[in-house]
């Protein structure tokens, strides 16, 4: 493994993520004046963002984007949109600036109406302070990260481009995705990845021992590019 400052937080809480984080936007609003953070979906980060939300901190200076999310209205159940919404963007954290992936979308979806969608993002996101501050990433059992699915439409580019955003259609998940790409993700001034449970953590294990497109998460740890903390419940 020859990743640059990686460290391992073992038996970590949600609160520990969250002072970790919380702690990175203060230098760098200290430093620059404002913060960037990206966050990742689903139900596994829900504890960290409740704990988030009330770390003090001038958040009025810090812009949060999604690192990817699925191509559905924000009234879906499965948006992270709509998740991130709920769960962080409430108390100290409301007063924060939260970047939209989207302005209208489709009834149906092919290529030619994925590719609008990601010229689109990436006009919105030009907004964002870069390189992020913090990437916070999630790890499915499949090693995929971001939606960086292996294997998946699109993601031989998504894990290629310099471009900041793609898209991607899982072949074992729903719904299309838009999500920064792996070269973005690496630009990231710091990269924090949660693991919880026996079985991502043996995935871990795997995918740290050698770079392999067919566990994704070990593009990100097996790189020299980009500092990165694990912390594993």
């Amino acid at each position: 493994m020859t990743t640059p400052q990686l460290t391992e937080h073992p038996n970590a809480t949600p609160a520990a993520i969250a002072a970790h984080i919380a702690n990175a936007l203060r230098s760098a609003i200290a430093t620059r004046g404002q913060a960037s953070l990206a966050v990742s979906g689903g139900k596994s980060p829900i504890p960290m963002f409740e704990a988030l939300r009330e770390q003090d901190l001038d958040w009025s200076k810090v812009t949060i984007v999604l690192v990817d999310e699925r191509v559905v209205p924000r009234d879906h159940a499965d948006s992270n949109t709509a998740l991130v919404a709920r769960h962080l963007l409430q108390g100290k954290a409301s007063a924060a600036h939260f970047l939209l992936f989207f302005r209208e979308l489709a009834p149906t979806y092919n290529a030619e109406v994925l590719d609008a969608l990601v010229i689109d993002a990436s006009e919105r996101i030009a907004a964002l302070p870069w390189p992020l501050d913090v990437a916070v990433l999630g790890m499915g059992e499949d090693a995929h990260t971001a939606s960086l699915f292996p294997g998946a439409p699109g993601f031989a580019r998504a894990i290629a481009t310099d471009e900041r955003l793609a898209w991607v259609v899982p072949d074992t998940a729903p719904h299309a995705r838009l999500t920064f790409t792996l070269s973005a993700l690496l630009a990231a001034r710091e990269l924090v990845l949660s693991i919880s449970g026996e079985s991502k953590l043996a995935v871990y294990g795997r995918a740290a021992e050698k770079a392999d497109v067919a566990l994704p998460i070990s593009l990100v740890l097996n790189q020299t590019q980009t500092p990165i903390s694990i912390w594993i419940s």
